[in-house]
């Protein structure tokens, strides 16, 4: 594929640690997609793909609109896109990776990404399973100095890419497992995000007589309340550990409610 003019390739390519990236292929432009073209157009041209993306759209420097294929036969295959329709991408886009290309989710979960890429995607290719640990509202000032989860799944292209995000992103960069990974984030995200719906659900909430504990609980439910449906349903459906933590934290809820009922 030619690149649009302004869309040069880097005048020298992205990493050096026995991996060579020159070019991103991106499935999926929502929220998250676009700010991953914000902070990577940088340092590599972006090739975005996605069927909802309309025709003509003006897009951000450093990126263009491409076709499945031309997406797909990148070095570095991104998808950010929600887990019911991972492995649909994954079995089209399977063709035409090359050998050699890193592929890597951006999901809120990742024992079952991890299963569809591994299922579903060539064996010449590296896999990762990734989770940015933040968002459009939590790095709207800029994203350095945030911390991003990476799984390796398949071969070794973890290590350049985790030094590419420490050294280019200046991210906090967490080595762990698919299973580690969901267990906390049952936790960290999963009651994160069930405390933040209820509350907004309660609203208004008051903004006169509040206490700095509050305001900061305020704070984080502006930082969730706008993420789309496919999150919440990641954070607490496909994360197979996220029922267990809800159901404790409800028990817990309901005996101090009934605990504190009992001394009127």
């Amino acid at each position: 594929m030619t690149l649009r003019p302004g869309i040069a390739a880097p005048s020298e390519p992205v990493m050096s640690c026995h991996l060579t990236f020159t070019s991103v292929g991106l499935f999926g432009f929502g929220a998250f997609g676009r700010l991953i073209v914000q902070h990577l157009t940088p340092h590599l041209p972006c090739l975005i793909h996605d069927p909802a993306l309309p025709h003509g759209v003006n897009l951000p420097n450093g990126s263009q609109a491409a076709s499945l294929t031309e997406a797909a036969g990148c070095d570095l295959v991104i998808l950010a896109m929600p887990v019911a329709g991972m492995a649909e991408a994954c079995r089209a886009i399977a063709p035409h990776l090359r050998p050699g290309a890193v592929v890597a989710d951006v999901g809120s979960v990742k024992m079952t990404p991890a299963e569809i890429m591994q299922a579903h995607l060539p064996s010449h290719v590296a896999l990762i399973g990734t989770h940015p640990l933040f968002g459009p509202q939590s790095a709207r000032h800029g994203i350095a100095g945030h911390k991003i989860a990476l799984c390796p799944l398949r071969g070794r292209a973890h290590l350049p890419v985790a030094a590419f995000l420490r050294a280019r992103l200046e991210l906090r960069v967490i080595l762990t497992t698919p299973e580690a990974h969901d267990r906390e984030a049952a936790t960290v995200q999963g009651l994160t995000h069930l405390i933040a719906q209820t509350l907004n659900r309660m609203g208004p909430l008051p903004d006169r007589m509040t206490t700095a504990s509050f305001d900061l609980l305020k704070q984080a439910v502006e930082m969730v309340r706008h993420d789309p449906p496919g999150v919440l349903d990641a954070i607490e459906s496909a994360n197979p550990f996220a029922s267990g933590v809800r159901q404790e934290f409800l028990n817990l809820i309901a005996g101090l409610d009934r605990a504190y009922a009992g001394r009127n």
